[in-house]
């Protein structure tokens, strides 16, 4: 049985949660791969360093998924993470665009979760 691309972007993020960030991108980033995080360059080597560092800075890193969703190429992946568990944490949203089974594209925004929020609803 073929694994979804929703499971391959979970996949991906579990594995880099983790520390084990080569292996993420060993699995799963294809050819020409390129990403739109702001802070760092767009290439495949800049990303996977900075997941390497924050890995090593954060290795008590806590992920948990809450929604995906999967239409074409696209996935979309709604998480909180946090640093460690005393960590308010942070909700996360990861795109991925797949290109014959393999992450070609990346986009991720986050939003810091406050201690004092007015929302009844939670961030979740």
């Amino acid at each position: 049985m073929e694994t979804s691309l929703k499971n391959k972007a979970v996949s991906f993020l579990q594995l880099v949660a983790t520390g084990e960030v080569r292996e993420a991108f060993r699995r799963y980033i294809g050819l020409g791969f390129r990403h739109h995080n702001p802070f760092f360059r767009g290439d495949v080597e800049s990303l996977m360093l900075a997941m390497e560092e924050n890995a090593i800075m954060h290795p008590q890193k806590i992920l948990e998924i809450k929604h995906t969703i999967e239409e074409g190429d696209f996935v979309a992946v709604h998480s909180y993470v946090k640093q460690n568990q005393e960590d308010l944490g942070v909700t996360v949203v990861h795109i991925f665009r797949f290109h014959k089974d393999l992450i070609v594209e990346f986009w991720d925004v986050g939003q810091p979760i406050p201690e004092n929020s007015p929302n009844e609803n939670g961030a979740f």
